[in-house]
């Protein structure tokens, strides 16, 4: 524990984090590989929140707002996306021996916990690992909003960003091979860069609260453990 830099974390994925092919639908082995990158920080004594999207199930936008859906209806639908990835996720880590509960913040008691602040940071206490789905609960706030908002009310010490990227970059590395990562960035640079990892409601967020966060690739060995220990990793974005 001494070689900590943080304890408590938040870590925000994108439902593609369990897609199966064309990054539609829930891979469970997938689902098995994203566990197993949790379990080894929880078995550094690290406690963990998640937060995951469900864009590999509903992208509201393009499946629905683009076809002349109403947008609460699009966002609802988008939740409900986000609860069953978040059950799926919770069977991965279960099946691998770590106790986990799915919190919602709409209510759907057969099947998860309603969201209660204190009861998620109790959670957390007793070693399990807590997964918040549908988001804030609200239509027109992303899971990125969500996440920063459940990190403020679980006081988390860090946001962790997991993209298909492994830092910012100054420009698309995929459009442009000389494109150059930050490992630094302030809260007002990645707002006025607009970066494209996080909404600026959610970066705003957590600039008001000093809340860090990094923006990392999970899938790269040792990303996750980097980051607790406090050591160089992708992109940190802070005051």
């Amino acid at each position: 524990m001494s070689e900590l830099k943080y304890r408590r974390i938040l870590l925000k994925l994108g439902g593609e984090a369990l897609a199966g092919e064309g990054g539609f639908g829930i891979n469970p082995r997938q689902a098995e590989d994203l566990a197993a990158k949790v379990i080894q920080v929880i078995n550094m004594g690290v406690q963990i929140a998640i937060v995951i999207g469900g864009g590999n199930i509903w992208r509201g936008k393009e499946d629905g707002l683009d076809h002349g859906m109403e947008r609460v209806t699009a966002d609802h639908m988008g939740m409900l996306a986000t609860v069953m990835n978040s059950l799926a996720l919770q069977d991965a880590l279960e099946r691998q021996g770590i106790p986990t509960r799915v919190m919602t913040g709409i209510e759907v008691r057969a099947v998860a916990e309603p969201y209660i602040q204190r009861r998620a940071v109790r959670h957390l206490e007793k070693g399990r690992v807590v997964i918040f789905g549908a988001g804030t609960g609200n239509p027109y706030f992303t899971t990125d909003t969500a996440a920063s908002l459940r990190a403020m009310e679980i006081d988390a010490e860090t946001l962790v960003k997991a993209t298909k990227v492994d830092a910012v970059y100054d420009s698309d590395p995929k459009k442009n091979a000389s494109a150059r990562p930050f490992a630094h960035l302030t809260y007002i640079d990645a707002l006025n860069m607009r970066v494209g990892v996080m909404d600026s409601t959610a970066m705003a967020m957590c600039m008001d609260n000093d809340l860090p966060i990094y923006v990392v690739n999970l899938w790269h060995e040792g990303t996750l453990e980097k980051v607790v220990r406090g050591e160089p990793v992708g992109t940190m974005i802070s005051a």
